[in-house]
């Protein structure tokens, strides 16, 4: 990788970086678009702060729940179908929602998307997700099966 390559990586992470003011507690919540919903507990949101040539959008996971996972990250049958289930889930509160707003909390363990809570008509996803049996609390800790 040439210098300027390199350069160019360590502004762009430098600014990211500069973006948020992460605490342990949520930000103020902001207007937020959601672009696609990715799962159960993952959405995508326009970030037009992103430079281009990078497509403007980041990826929220929702802070401190864990939902079935589907398709092939699933690891059973029983799994994959209610990871469909927390997905349809979740697009139908925000296909629903006059007004969605995002807090966050942090950047993920794996840096390319932020933890965060939508707020869908000023109510969390979060506890939705929890309330109707579509997510487990999860904070980093060994994950429970969906398939027992």
């Amino acid at each position: 990788m040439n210098k300027t390559n390199l350069g160019w990586k360590y502004l762009l992470t430098a600014s990211l970086i500069s973006t948020f003011s992460f605490a342990a507690e949520p930000s103020k919540p902001v207007k937020a678009v959601v672009t696609h919903v990715i799962d159960g507990d993952t959405v995508a949101i326009e970030a037009k702060w992103i430079p281009l040539p990078m497509k403007p959008v980041i990826a929220v996971r929702v802070y401190g729940v864990d939902t079935p996972e589907k398709s092939y990250r699933a690891k059973c049958e029983a799994e994959a179908a209610l990871g469909e289930k927390a997905t349809e889930f979740t697009k139908n509160l925000i296909a629903q929602a006059k007004r969605i707003e995002v807090s966050y909390y942090s950047w993920d363990k794996y840096g390319g998307r932020v933890l965060g809570d939508l707020l869908l008509d000023k109510k969390s996803l979060r506890a939705s997700l929890i309330n109707n049996g579509f997510a487990r609390e999860y904070f980093g800790d060994a994950k429970e099966s969906w398939c027992e």
